[in-house]
Formats: C-alpha cells, structure tokens, sequence
C-alpha cells in the first residue's frame, strides 16, 4: 500500500466527511474512525487502498482511500480520492430515522410524550450509541 503522507484528520477533512479538521481529529479521538476495527489515532498517515469505518452523527460509513487531494476539494470531485462503501441499507436506516423525526408545518415543536416516543423509537429501533 502507498503511503500518502497525509494525516487521517485531514483526510478526512479534505474529502468532506466532517466540515472542520477540528471535528475530523476530535472523531477519532472519540473513537468514531476505525480500520480494521481499531480506533485509530488523528496523526496516523492513510494509504491507498485502505478502509476507514467512520461514524458522523448516527451514519455509519465505510470508505475506501483511493488517493489524497492536495488541499479540500469540492463535492463533485470527492469520488476521485475516496470510494463510498456504505451498505445502502445503512442509507435506508437514516432516511427512515429521518421520517420519524418529520413534523408538519405549523405543528410547533414536539410535546414532551411526543419526545419520549421518539426518543423511545431511536433506542429500540436504531442500534447507534451517538445520537
């Protein structure tokens, strides 16, 4: 595997799966940036080739490094330095999560039963430990 001399935190930065470097490096702090099943440190340099677990927010994405752009690049050129592995059930579990949470116009914000119940279907029907 060839090693890019770019760290994990940047990389991730520069390929837009966390807005800020700051928010890549505190991830992998936290333990939400894995290979191979290991939390991984935010100075560990990527290679090509390699899978990164990533978790942001309750989505749980797997990539794969192709390459390592110089500086941040801009949505449509992200597939060009990394491959989206993400099962599409794992897309389908986030736009169901999504739903639950939708409210209609006018509505206001949710009573306090109404949070219990979707707080209630969060836990029991979405196995994530970060929402």
């Amino acid at each position: 595997m060839e090693k890019l001399n770019v760290r994990i935190d940047k990389w991730l930065w520069m390929v837009r799966l966390y807005k800020t470097r700051s928010i890549a490096t505190e991830a992998c702090n936290a333990g939400k940036v894995k290979l191979n099943g290991e939390n991984v440190k935010p100075s560990r340099d990527v290679r090509v080739g390699e899978v990164y677990e990533v978790h942001i927010g309750s989505l749980h994405k797997t990539v794969e490094v192709v390459d390592a752009p110089k500086s941040r690049v801009g949505a449509p050129l992200v597939p060009q330095y990394c491959t989206d592995l993400t099962p599409q059930a794992e897309y389908d579990r986030m736009k169901t999560l999504k739903t639950q949470e939708f409210r209609p116009h006018g509505l206001g914000r949710p009573t306090k039963r109404e949070r219990r119940q979707l707080d209630f279907i969060k836990e029991n029907y979405f196995d994530d430990d970060d929402q």
